[in-house]
């Protein structure tokens, strides 16, 4: 016979039990609203810091989506707010649909990694016969950046006038031996995808990348046609904001990255990348595989993905700047996290705002503050010194490159040297990070000058001669 008390002690124990599962859930809700509170805190604090007129977040955990938010205008002339379906212009971030395309060609039997890409451009110059298009894809092709400062905005070029152009260019380095960032390698991917498909690149990827995976508004841009929910873009100068710059309508179509799309339509692209959607498993790990050098070293880009990590765990990120818009996609494999951050003005900063995001759901995803590091090389601080010296006496030179990035001299140097002597004599330097990328070693300095502090990027390559130098203020 059962204690008559015992169904009591049932039903209070059924009670308490559902308590603990509504004050457990009331908790769950209550932090996931503070992280919300603070992420827009966040937001809203960098948008006013960095003058940006409009951003788009996505934010996606686990495979759902935690956040997918506008916030400021997309139209400051008409105080259009940015909503979740603003359209952006894509810049450099495009590469990755670039590549996909690429590897669409190559599953079809169109064309190989290992062609040579004069089987495509037979006019090309002898120094090309290296350069296959596993090169274009990697940046280590050695064709320079055609944005070198004499190529003409407003200009409607055809793929033969930009394969023309293309041809003009002395080649950095040889073909495999290192790593330099090639908008003219993607734009000839996009002729390429042309010439095999027999269709324009960006129809490629509208049947075959876009409309599968469910990206409703992504498309090649175009000035002509109606795009509704469309952003404006924006610059600073001299501390005013204004409109863009325009540039020539076939301009804007390259596969260098020149895309519309919003937030929700990567977010789609984030679900097509995770479940490894449109492409083959075995695609999708080139694309995703750090390239190799010749030497045999592995720099951390694989096919329009820059490979990398972060607190110990993998990071794959892109980012894009093109005409007032800057873009990043950052997808943080460890904690399957993904940020997206689409903003419309030139000098924003969205990796801050990915970067931020990813701090505040996890903070050992921070970015990592420089601290200073043991000096144990100190012939390359002198050297750093001397080189210091020639960029303040306006005698640096090409000759002390391991290779010159197009455009680089002369405004660089010149810009440099202001700075230097505005900064005053250096009076200290401190070594804040050394790393080696590819075959090159790379160094982080603090220069503590006169009247203020500097910090300079500088790398060599393995014959000692300077492969990277960036100086800005602290």
């Amino acid at each position: 016979m059962v204690p008559a008390s015992r169904p009591i002690r049932i039903a209070s124990a059924v009670v308490c039990l559902l308590v603990a599962l509504v004050v457990i859930r009331l908790t769950a809700a209550q932090v996931q609203e503070g992280t919300n509170r603070r992420i827009d805190e966040f937001v809203r604090a960098e948008m006013a810091r960095q003058r940006i007129p409009g951003v788009a977040i996505g934010i996606v955990e686990g495979g759902s989506v935690m956040k997918a938010q506008g916030y400021g205008l997309a139209n400051v002339e008409h105080d259009v707010p940015v909503t979740p379906d603003t359209i952006f212009q894509s810049g450099s971030l495009g590469k990755q649909f670039t590549s996909a395309g690429v590897m669409l060609q190559v599953e079809a039997g169109r064309l190989a990694l290992s062609d040579q890409i004069t089987k495509f451009f037979p006019d090309g110059p002898e120094t090309w016969r290296s350069i296959t298009v596993r090169h274009l894809l990697t940046h280590t092709s050695g064709i320079p950046d055609y944005t070198d400062g004499t190529f003409d905005y407003r200009k409607d070029y055809t793929e033969d006038d930009l394969a023309k152009c293309a041809y003009a260019l002395k080649l950095e380095f040889p073909a495999g031996s290192r790593w330099n960032y090639s908008n003219t390698g993607y734009v000839l991917l996009g002729i390429i995808i042309h010439k095999v498909s027999g269709k324009f690149y960006g129809d490629v990827l509208g049947e075959s990348v876009f409309k599968p995976l469910g990206m409703k508004t992504t498309r090649v841009i175009t000035e002509a046609d109606i795009v509704p929910h469309r952003a404006a873009g924006y610059r600073l100068v001299k501390g005013e904001l204004k409109n863009q710059e325009w540039v020539a309508p076939l301009l804007n179509t390259t596969a260098d990255g020149s895309l519309y799309f919003s937030v929700r339509d990567l977010i789609a692209w984030d679900a097509g990348v995770r479940g490894r959607k449109v492409l083959r498993e075995e695609s999708w790990k080139q694309i995703l595989e750090p390239v190799r050098l010749t030497s045999g070293r592995t720099y951390p880009y694989g096919f329009g993905w820059a490979v990398e990590e972060r607190g110990g765990k993998p990071l794959h990120q892109h980012g894009g700047s093109w005409q007032g818009f800057k873009t990043e996609f950052a997808r943080f494999l460890g904690d399957d996290l993904s940020v997206i951050v689409l903003a419309n003005l030139a000098q924003a900063d969205p990796a801050v705002f990915s970067d931020g995001i990813a701090a505040i759901l996890n903070p050992t995803l921070a970015v990592p503050e420089p601290k200073p590091i043991e000096d144990r090389e100190p012939r390359v601080t002198r050297t750093v010194l001397r080189l210091l010296d020639d960029v303040r006496d306006g005698r640096l030179s090409p000759e002390q490159f391991a290779y010159v990035r197009a455009g680089f001299f002369p405004d660089a140097p010149r810009r440099y040297a202001d700075e230097l002597k505005t900064a005053g004599p250096v009076q200290r330097t401190v070594l804040l990070e050394r790393k080696e990328l590819g075959d090159d070693r790379v160094y982080l300095y603090q220069l503590v000058c006169a009247n203020r502090a500097l910090v300079l990027r500088i790398g060599f390559a393995p014959d000692d001669r300077v492969a990277v130098f960036t100086l800005r203020r602290q």
